[in-house]
């Protein structure tokens, strides 16, 4: 669903997503669509698949920061116009669902910049990213409910398993718009920062995590989702098949040998 706001359309529609390098290891990837609110229609899905491929595919990246061109939406969620156009499904893509991104199969980490709103499926692109970052005036809200909808592109489960049960539960029932200050109290949002300064802090975050082994963040990240909710034997073996895979790599060697010799480590991401 897309939520209403009003934002004059003054000046052509550029391409919808945008993608640079901030550094040579942290990506910045900007929803470009001001005058729609950045809902989602078949060109964005199909530009944040083709991002999503580039950015698993190039070793240099390590982080990804997905942030909005306009400051007061993030992103209203579909775009109802191409759903009543009949582009439904073209707002899918076969291999990331919604926006080509929300069940993206990835393994580096993406944070969400968000300084407005965040709403129906623009939450949801939130909630399938692996952190966020929000400035004081952002909000977030899953009303599919008022539309005779559900939230089936992630955001059921994914606020179920990020918010304690009873507090997702009524954000989902009632449809109701929330805060980022209870967001960062429940620990969905990492950072909570005053308005305009989301963009910076994000990239604070994102250098502490690029400073990083890169394979080692992704194989840890990977062994805590495919853990998240099993019973302690299956995540233990979860974490063993990707501690197996990090063993065999040159940065598994590089970490301790650059330690003892008391240096800084060069990681290859090989």
């Amino acid at each position: 669903m897309s939520e209403e706001l009003s934002i004059p359309e003054t000046r052509a529609e550029p391409e919808p997503v945008r993608f640079e390098l901030m550094t040579p290891n942290i990506a910045l990837v900007t929803l470009d669509r001001p005058a729609k609110r950045n809902a989602v229609n078949p060109a964005i899905a199909s530009a944040l698949e083709a991002i999503v491929r580039r950015v698993e595919f190039d070793p240099e990246i390590r982080v990804v920061l997905l942030t909005s061109s306009e400051p007061r939406v993030f992103c209203a969620g579909a775009d109802l116009g191409a759903i009543a156009a009949g582009n439904a499904r073209d707002i899918e893509t076969p291999t990331g669902g919604f926006a080509g991104f929300v069940f993206a199969s990835r393994m580096k980490p993406w944070i969400a910049v968000v300084e407005g709103l965040a709403l129906a499926g623009g939450f949801e692109i939130c909630l399938a990213c692996e952190m966020i970052v929000a400035s004081q005036n952002a909000r977030f809200g899953l009303p599919e409910v008022k539309r005779g909808l559900m939230a089936g592109a992630g955001g059921v489960h994914r606020i179920a398993n990020a918010l304690p049960r009873n507090v997702a539960n009524e954000l989902l029932a009632t449809g109701e718009n929330f805060d980022a200050a209870l967001a960062y109290r429940h620990g969905l949002v990492n950072r909570l920062v005053p308005a305009g300064e989301a963009l910076s802090a994000a990239r604070e975050l994102a250098e502490t995590i690029a400073a990083n082994a890169p394979l080692a963040v992704q194989r840890t990240l990977a062994a805590a989702r495919d853990g998240q909710g099993q019973a302690d034997g299956a995540a233990r073996s979860f974490a063993a098949g990707h501690m197996a895979s990090l063993r065999q790599t040159e940065d598994f060697r590089e970490g301790p040998r650059a330690f003892i010799e008391k240096r800084t480590p060069v990681w290859k991401g090989i």
